[in-house]
């Protein structure tokens, strides 16, 4: 195959390609491997050239061009698609390109799809869609098979089916490879043969076929085997097998090696001389191949064996036979010549030597001998016995030998007779043996000679067809009789030749009456007798004249067609024709044929001219010639006729739409000749309008000429005149181009950027005049098309174009026109086309800063101008940086989302006071614009971020403090001065009083007006606009000493007619340490004072010996070192013999903090002496006190109170009376308690800082001394904390993590201690995860190796990113390609990607907050950048294919069940793990935070003690819904416990009824979850800080439970439904007391509500925590009405840092499982239950356990303690609380559906009174978790006693070993 030309009348193009190659040529011409041409993308100017298909011959070179054709181009049509080029099968070798072609037309261009055996083909390497077709590379059989090619358009579909077979090459392969044998043996070859089934095969040996024979056989199917026996020397060498089917041959060979495998004797035995009875043993080793055979002969006899002769033989490991002859007992016969002959299929060797033994010498008896004439002939002479002295033979009594042919071996005995000859060797032989010298022996032996027949030589002479033959055979010589006998060929001659044969005694005769063809041959004479066989043999050759068989005759000849010139003859030998011609019809000269290409002899004789011309014409002789007879000849005559030829015609012509048109052409030929006209298959007819055909003959010629008018566009095209006559015909084809102005061009959009748009067109028709060039027009969308840009005379080699210089972001209108040598087109098809966005090129305007506080700065500013935004403005970009000395000068970048024209942004955590130099940059989708101007302020001063200034020294006077500061070098180096100082009193070192500020600009201050001796702490701190700066270091001072001033009270009374005691207050200033009291006593008359002293701590006095009924003046004086200070007010007293009672104690208001024995005095005199009576008002009534274990009255009047407790608080007034009067005083007690808890929200929060807002809850009865803020990352055990001012009420946190929750509490401390720490809230810095944006596209672009991706998109939802991690992998790989940064640029490159490949990418940003993920799939391009097919699989439908898949399939299927069984059973664990881990992070978060305030102590062990006497006891029930029912019966119900209640919790005492009135207390309270200590509160506005987590862990969002208090009292007279906010669960009362004090379980906090109005009360409170539960059974343990209590425990939470484990129970959120560690620490509820009536006397001996005593330890973990806040590691005194053993037993039920009553632990004897203060039923109790909320009824944990040991862990041995219930 060779290349196509193209020729357009002026230049000649080639396309080449080689055979099975496909190349492009230009991008538009394709030859395929079937030679086909392929034009692509046609255009008009594609039809004007000639199109011819050059062949060349591989091998010689030889080139064909085929005729000549155009392209007819029509205008597109839209046209359902149409198969052009396909196939019906196709073959091809495994391992070769195969080329399926399937080539569609139609409009619009269709699109293809491959299908094999009606599957779509799956994507592989080695098949890729061409432009003409499929290409497969390196075909295997496995793509034989069904293809299907499916095109289709919009207008249709069509479809082409093939078949494709692969084939496998021909292969031969002989087996074995290496034959290596011996001469004589068998080799067999084998020869297997692959790629066909039906072949034809056959053998050779050196290049000579082998057909089977005696020793050959060839068998199996296809003759694939090949066996010889009896290998000869010359079967040696080269055999091939030869394979054929169809056009394929293959062959393989194999070289057969022969060695000479003829025996050779490697040794033996030699001659000896033995004795009689000596035993010989003989040996022949022999090599040979195949193995030899061993023979033994004794004298020419085989060897008999017997007794005493043995024959053995072996097999050496060389491969050698080893062959023994044994003879036992040898005897004189034994002797002899002894042989041992070796024979295979090689050969035979004899040895032989001789074995003499002694004895008497004889001669074997000999047999006759018949010798053969001419030939050798031996006799042996065989002599027995040892010795003998000579062997001779005689004939006829002559001593032999006698003449030359006779030969004597005197040695052996043998005779040698060479030639033998009748005459003179025929006769008696004697041998005769000299036994002795005088003894001889001798045998005879007869030898008869025969001769053999000789025949008399003969030829066959020369004959002739026809003729008559005889040939005589004559034995000339030769022993009669002798039979004669003749073969033809080897054969026996047939009687069908009727050949005669006369035998006549030693002579044969052979005649032939008629020879013919069939005689000919060899002929053999045999004559035989009794000698031997002899023959000779002559060929006869019959010889035959030649004759004609077929003779010449005239023909006739068609111009350029091929004619035979008929003419054939017989004879032998075979003759010879020769063709001789004549030119013309004249007198005949023959002259010899030159033969050519053009005219050839054929082997019949017969003569081909392949293309007749005129000049062939004339007359042509046959002669035919074989030197047998005469030759002889034949002439004939050829006449060539001419066909109707086209000798004249135009190849193409043009026209001018319009204009008139002729065209003609001339024919030749045998007339008549007929011309018609076509156009394009279609006949043209007179008749037709605008056409007109005329015909001339001018000479030997016909003219036709056809006429257009006027022309049109249809017009254009191929016209052909056709000449026709008897012989043939022709036509002429003519081009007619119309040529027009052009169509106008369509356009369409290759590619849009900023400021460009490249342009793409497609030319219509050309108006069949080449294009001259293109004009485009591009004007603005708002502009009219008068003010266009013009680009004139583009190229028209050119289809695209790039318009440049746009504007970014704005709509185009395009329109262009075509040109050409006629004229110029129509407008095109208008495109609207708008610009990408491009960066802006304009910075934002009016940029301005305006500084807000010490770290925020607010920026504004606007949009760039209008025309220089370049696309819509999405986003902005701040830059920023810091101008200080350790400043970093690069810029801070953060990016923010356009919000309108007019932009506001707050740059916070800034540096205070520090100097910034900003820029902004507007963002589009395109990019990143110029930066604004840089703009340089200053953050406003804060004097809150650095400590100023340090007191250096003070000077103390009476009431002025001298303060001297030292000044920071930061504060001098930025001006700032201290601004003021900050001086707090502080009482007693403990409470600390007012703040006094003092302002000042200068280091030192006078601080005036101060009060004398009493201690300051004072703070120096620094103030700018911002604020106040950091306060210095606290120092502590005091003022000066100075005389006190007088006492603030006194008071003198009679105590008997002689003595006055006198009573006084400290001074209310005391001004320093109090040295002394003197107390004055004087009376006028006369005028005497007296002086006493008294101790600094005495505040009373007794002064004696006073006269009866006279007054005195009393006044007292403080003194100090200082010296004396100002009196008190002088009172007069008079010494009464009748004193009336007087109380010396002032009324007035006590205070103490909680948890302590408080001394309320009431020193009374008189006389008689007083009695004394203590009162407490209660409901606005005084009534007595309740004297009890804790409450009792001194002898002195003191009322002691132990362990006072808040519900102690109120007015206790005094009464002491006589006889003769009485006093009273009233005594405000107030028990300060530790503040309430503070109620924490958050205010702000920035993408860094949160800032914590609080309103304080009441201060226990003592000033706040401070604050102190824990907070905690979410999920993190490590808790941090803040001291805070008691004077702030808010606190900001800063450098937070973006994005991230936190969790904080917050505690208040007042003199007593740390109160209870706040409720858990959470709250999250601003930010959120990354996210990308649906607006953005992810690929910029791609191409065959390298894509670049868009990461603009991403956006860091306002936190800094801060890793990118990016992967991709090839589809259908496993291993991925990993790209990681720190940074997210704004686009990303991925290099070295494969062609044509899809790819699988996935992204992983994340930022603080948190992380997001990006899958996407992408596919690189083709080489010419064409897009690959989507991903599809295949499926081979074959049998072994269809196996294969069933077992995958299976495979699969199992495989995905394993897995997803497995999936399971690992969610199943990891579900278990999480719940654990839950309540693991619950213990942290409390362990943690419990440490970390521990950490923080540095209390002394003196402290600590104070601070464990204040400790507050009591319970807040969480937002809680009090509903009070009234009931007729008491009753206890499962998940309801019961409480005593007494009149005084209702208020009312008046009436007793023997009713018992049964109080329910409804409530529903929200579980706890999560936090250090038990939040249940929402953090956030409206949340829960428990939902978040809670909604993903917990089978609900958050979970609630419903208890029930019951609270039973004895029916009162008037039943009053009002309890108090504060109410309590009261103390039983013991029999006949009328105290009416109660204590205080569960107290919320105190509100003043009217509670008298309804049945239905409701307050809300603060949450309440396991802290105070745990506090209310410590403290309920130490009530002497419940120490005989059973303690029951049902819901427990235990904890502590040991390792042990706890094996839990159910909770809200997970089934049983048992956890490796503890959960919450806590009581969630305990029940104390009175004893059985059955115990009553075990109740009697119970011991009394000892009251709390002030100093002693609250045996609680250290984190539910609040009083770590103050100390750590201080040891505390540990009294005995009548601790009993572990509290928690475990449970074998779950089901248990109310607490088990445990039996109580024998204890020290109580007092009967004590037992019997219980009323029957009463139970006290706290709040439960209800069971039905929890989805199965929880496992219960009883207790007896305390449960917590001293250092706040559980009691036991090993706690942790028993199952607790988790709740």
């Amino acid at each position: 195959m060779g290349p196509w030309r193209k020729n357009d009348g002026f230049h000649s193009h080639v396309f080449s390609t080689y055979l099975h190659t496909s190349i492009y040529y230009l991008n538009k011409f394709l030859i395929t491997s079937t030679g086909a041409l392929y034009i692509l993308d046609v255009q008009n100017e594609d039809g004007l050239y000639n199109y011819r298909c050059i062949t060349r011959h591989r091998y010689t070179g030889e080139t064909r061009q085929s005729n000549s054709a155009r392209l007819f181009v029509s205008d597109p049509a839209n046209s359902a698609p149409s198969i052009l080029d396909g196939f019906d099968h196709r073959k091809a070798m495994a391992g070769q390109r195969v080329e399926l072609p399937c080539k569609a037309s139609g409009h619009p261009t269709p699109k293809y799809r491959w299908l094999k055996d009606n599957v779509p083909w799956e994507p592989d390497s080695r098949f890729r869609q061409t432009v003409t077709g499929l290409l497969i590379e390196n075909t295997r059989p496995s793509d034989s098979g069904n293809y299907v090619c499916e095109v289709w358009n919009n207008y249709g579909t069509a479809e082409m089916i093939g078949r494709l077979y692969v084939k496998q090459p021909l292969k031969a392969t002989i087996s074995p490879r290496k034959v290596k044998s011996s001469v004589g043996s068998q080799v067999s070859l084998s020869c297997s043969v692959t790629g066909t089934e039906d072949q034809e095969l056959s053998w050779y040996r050196n290049g000579e076929i082998i057909n089977p024979g005696n020793n050959v056989r060839i068998t199996g199917i296809n003759r694939e085997n090949l066996i010889m026996d009896g290998m000869a020397k010359s079967d040696g060498g080269a055999y091939q097998c030869f394979v054929r089917k169809d056009k394929m041959s293959a062959q393989d060979y194999v070289q057969v090696i022969l060695e000479d495998g003829t025996p050779k004797i490697i040794s033996a035995f030699s001659e000896k001389v033995v004795s009689p009875g000596e035993p010989v043993s003989l040996m022949c080793n022999v090599k040979g191949t195949p193995l030899p055979t061993i023979t033994w002969t004794l004298d020419e006899d085989p060897i008999v064996k017997d007794g005493s002769h043995r024959i053995s033989q072996i097999i050496t490991s060389e491969g050698n036979v080893v062959s023994y002859l044994n003879i036992s007992n040898t005897q004189v016969r034994d002797g002899g010549v002894y042989r041992c002959t070796a024979n295979n299929s090689a050969g035979v060797v004899p040895y032989q030597a001789r074995i003499n033994v002694r004895g008497p010498a004889s001669i074997r008896p000999m047999k006759n001998i018949t010798a053969i004439a001419g030939r050798d002939t031996y006799i042996h002479c065989r002599v027995i016995g040892y010795p003998y002295y000579s062997i001779k033979w005689y004939k006829d009594s002559l001593l032999l030998p006698f003449n030359h042919r006779q030969v004597a071996f005197e040695n052996n005995g043998t005779l040698k007779l060479s030639d033998v000859q009748k005459e003179v060797d025929e006769g008696e032989y004697t041998c005769n043996v000299l036994v002795q010298p005088q003894l001889s022996t001798s045998q005879s032996v007869h030898v008869t000679v025969k001769v053999p027949p000789f025949i008399q030589p003969f030829e066959f002479p020369r004959f002739s067809i026809g003729q008559r033959v005889f040939i005589p055979c004559v034995v000339v010589s030769g022993d009669l009789p002798i039979t004669i006998t003749w073969q033809k060929d080897g054969r026996p001659i047939p009687a069908s030749l009727g050949v005669t044969i006369d035998n006549i005694d030693f002579t044969s005769s052979l005649r032939i009456s008629n020879l013919s063809l069939m005689h000919n041959g060899n002929y053999t004479c045999i004559a035989r007798n009794d000698a031997a066989a002899v023959e000779h043999q002559s060929q006869l050759i019959v010889r035959v004249p030649p004759r004609f068989v077929v003779q010449p005759s005239d023909q006739d000849g068609i111009y350029g067609k091929a004619v035979i010139l008929n003419c054939s003859a017989e004879g032998y030998p075979v003759p010879t024709i020769v063709w001789k011609y004549s030119k013309g019809a004249g007198v005949p000269q023959f002259q010899p044929i030159a033969l050519n290409g053009r005219i050839q002899l054929l082997t019949n004789g017969s003569l081909l001219i392949k293309h007749v011309l005129e000049e062939d014409s004339g007359y042509y002789l046959c002669k035919v010639s074989n030197d047998v007879g005469a030759d002889v000849s034949k002439s004939m005559y050829l006449t060539v006729k001419i066909p109707a030829m086209i000798t004249s015609y135009p190849n193409t012509t043009l026209a001018t739409q319009g204009q008139k048109k002729e065209m003609s052409c001339t024919a030749h030929g045998e007339k008549p000749i007929i011309v018609r006209w076509e156009k394009e298959d279609r006949i043209i007819n007179p008749e037709m309008s605008r056409y007109l055909v005329s015909t001339k003959e001018v000479g030997d010629e016909v003219i036709s000429t056809l006429q257009i008018l006027p022309t049109v566009r249809e017009d254009s095209g191929f016209f052909s005149c056709h000449a026709i006559n008897s012989y043939g015909e022709d036509r002429g084809i003519i081009q007619l181009t119309v040529q027009e102005p052009p169509d106008p061009p369509e356009i369409e959009i290759r590619e849009v950027r900023a400021r460009s748009i490249a342009l793409r067109w497609t030319m219509g028709f050309d108006g069949n005049s080449p294009i001259t060039g293109y004009d485009i027009e591009c004007k603005n969308k708002s502009d009219s098309w008068d003010s266009v840009q013009r680009t004139k005379d583009v190229s028209p080699q050119l289809n695209q174009a790039t318009i440049i210089d746009l504007h970014p972001s704005s709509t185009y209108n395009i329109r262009m026109y075509a040109k050409n040598r006629i004229g110029k087109s129509e407008a095109s098809n208008e495109l609207t086309i708008t610009t990408d966005e491009a960066a802006p090129d304009g910075p934002p305007q009016d940029v301005q800063l305006e500084p807000i506080s010490s770290q925020s700065i607010r920026v504004t500013w606007k949009a760039p101008k209008k025309h220089l935004q370049n696309g819509i403005i999405r986003g902005y970009q701040i830059g920023y940086r810091e101008y200080s000395a350790g400043g970093n000068f690069q810029f801070n970048i953060i990016s923010i989302d356009t919000t309108g024209d007019s932009e506001v942004y707050t740059l916070n955590n800034l540096k205070k006071f520090t100097q910034y130099g900003m820029v902004v940059q507007a963002c589009n989708r395109a990019g990143i614009g110029p930066s604004s101007q840089e703009i340089i302020t200053t953050t406003l001063e804060d004097g809150r971020s650095w400590q100023t200034a340090v007191v250096s020294h003070i000077m103390i006077s009476f009431f002025t403090l001298y303060i001297c500061c030292s000044i920071s070098d930061y504060c001098r180096q930025n001006n700032i001065r201290p601004g003021f100082a900050v001086a707090r009193k502080i009482n007693n070192w403990i409470e600390l009083g007012e703040i006094r500020n003092v302002t000042t600009t200068q280091p030192s201050l006078e601080l005036d007006g101060l009060e004398k001796y009493t201690n300051y702490s004072i703070q120096v701190l620094a103030f700018t606009r911002a604020g106040d700066g950091v306060r210095s270091e606290q120092i502590f001072t005091r003022t000066k000493e100075d005389v006190p001033g007088p006492p603030a009270g006194v008071k003198a009374a009679a105590s008997s007619a002689s003595t006055v005691f006198v009573s006084w207050l400290p001074p209310l200033k005391l001004n320093g340490i109090i040295r002394k009291y003197t107390v004055f006593c004087s009376h006028p008359y006369p005028t005497v004072i007296s002086e006493f002293e008294a101790s600094p701590d005495s505040f009373s006095y007794r002064i004696p010996n006073l006269s009866r009924n006279r007054q005195y003046s009393v006044w007292v004086v403080a003194v100090t070192a200082a010296g004396r200070g100002n009196s008190s007010e002088i009172i007069t007293v008079e010494p009464l013999a009748k004193a009336p009672a007087r109380i010396l104690t002032f009324s007035g208001t006590v205070t103490t903090p909680w948890m302590k024995d408080i001394v309320l005095p009431c020193k009374a005199v008189g006389d008689p002496a007083p009695t004394v009576k203590w009162m407490k008002e209660s409901n606005g009534t005084p009534s007595l006190v309740m004297i009890d274990g804790r409450r009792s009255i001194f002898s002195n009047g003191s009322f002691v109170i132990r362990t006072v407790k808040a519900e102690d608080s109120g007015y206790y007034s005094c009464v002491a009376s006589n006889n003769w009067g009485s006093d009273e005083i009233i005594l405000n007690l107030q028990v300060q308690v530790p503040p309430d808890q503070p109620r924490l929200t958050v205010s702000k929060t920035t993408s860094s800082s949160i800032t914590l807002s609080w309103i304080p809850g009441d201060n226990g009865g003592s000033s706040i001394r401070g604050y102190i803020l824990q907070y905690s990352e979410d999920n993190s055990e490590q808790w941090g904390s803040f001291p805070i001012s008691p004077s702030e009420r808010s606190y900001r946190l800063e450098t937070l993590k973006c994005g991230t929750w936190y969790k904080f509490t917050l505690t208040a401390q007042n003199g007593v201690g740390p109160g209870r720490i706040s409720e858990i809230i959470e709250a999250k810095t601003l930010g959120k995860e990354p996210q990308f944006s649906k607006e953005q596209e992810l690929f910029a672009s791609i191409n065959t190796t390298r894509v670049r991706l868009n990461l603009i998109g991403w956006n860091d939802g306002g936190c800094p990113i801060t890793s990118f991690t990016l992967e991709y992998r090839p589809f259908g790989t496993t291993v991925w390609t990993t790209a990681q940064r720190t940074s997210l640029s704004k686009s990303y490159i991925l290099y070295d990607l494969q062609e044509a490949t899809w790819y699988e990418l996935q992204m992983r940003v994340c930022n603080s907050a948190g992380c997001a993920e990006k899958q996407a799939k992408f596919a690189t391009l083709n080489y010419d950048g064409s897009t690959i097919p989507p991903l599809i699989k295949s499926v081979v439908q074959s049998e072994e294919g269809l196996a294969t898949n069933e077992g995958l399939k299976m495979l699969v299927t199992i495989s995905c069940i394993l897995v997803g069984v497995l999936l399971l059973f690992v969610m199943l664990m990891i579900v278990r793990r999480r719940r654990r881990e839950q309540r693991l992070k619950r213990l942290r978060d409390a362990k943690s935070l419990a440490e970390m305030l521990m950490s923080k102590n540095t209390r002394t062990s003196d402290t600590l003690n104070k601070q464990q006497q204040t400790l507050r006891m009591h319970i807040d029930i969480p937002r809680a819904q009090l509903l009070i029912e009234e009931r007729d019966t008491m009753e206890t119900i499962d998940d309801r416990s019961t409480v005593l209640l007494t009149d005084a919790d209702f208020g009312e005492t008046s009436k007793q009824k023997s009713l018992t009135v049964t109080h329910t207390v409804h409530y529903q309270s929200v579980s706890q979850a999560t936090g250090p200590l038990v939040d249940v509160s929402d953090a956030r506005p409206g949340t829960n800080p428990t939902t978040r987590r809670s909604a993903k862990t917990g089978p609900t969002a958050r979970n609630r439970y419903a208890s029930q208090w019951t609270l039973n009292r004895p029916h009162p007279t008037i039943s009053a439904h009002t309890l108090t906010t504060d109410w309590r669960l009261p103390t039983p009362r013991p029999a006949g007391s009328v105290d009416k004090e109660s204590d205080s379980y569960s107290v919320s906090p105190s509100q003043d509500t009217d509670r008298a109005r309804s049945s239905m009360v409701s307050t809300e409170s603060a949450s309440s925590t396991y802290e105070e539960l745990a506090r209310a059974y410590e403290h309920a343990k130490m009530e002497e009405q419940l120490r005989h209590a059973k303690f029951t425990i049902t819901e427990c939470f235990i904890s502590d840092t040991s390792s042990e484990q706890l094996t839990a129970g159910t909770n809200d959120y997970t089934d049983s499982l048992t956890s490796s560690t503890p959960s919450e620490s806590g009581i969630c509820r305990f029940t104390a239950s009175p004893p059985k009536p059955q115990d009553g006397g075990r109740v009697m001996n119970m011991a009394v356990p000892k009251a709390h005593r002030p100093g002693d330890l609250v045996h609680l973990p250290p984190y539910l303690r609040m009083d770590f806040l103050l100390n750590r590691g201080a040891q505390g005194t540990n009294r005995d609380m009548g601790l009993g053993q572990a509290c928690l037993e475990p449970q074998k039920s779950r089901t248990l559906k109310r607490p088990t009553v445990l039996e109580p632990i024998p204890m020290e004897a109580s007092s009967t009174r004590e037992a019997q203060s219980w009323q029957p039923g009463a139970v006290a109790t706290l709040p439960q978790r209800e069971g039905a909320e929890l989805g199965q009824a929880a496992k219960m944990s009883s207790s007896q006693e305390s449960l917590l040991d001293s250092r706040g862990h559980l009691k036991g041995n090993n706690p942790y070993a028993k199952s607790y219930t988790l709740v």
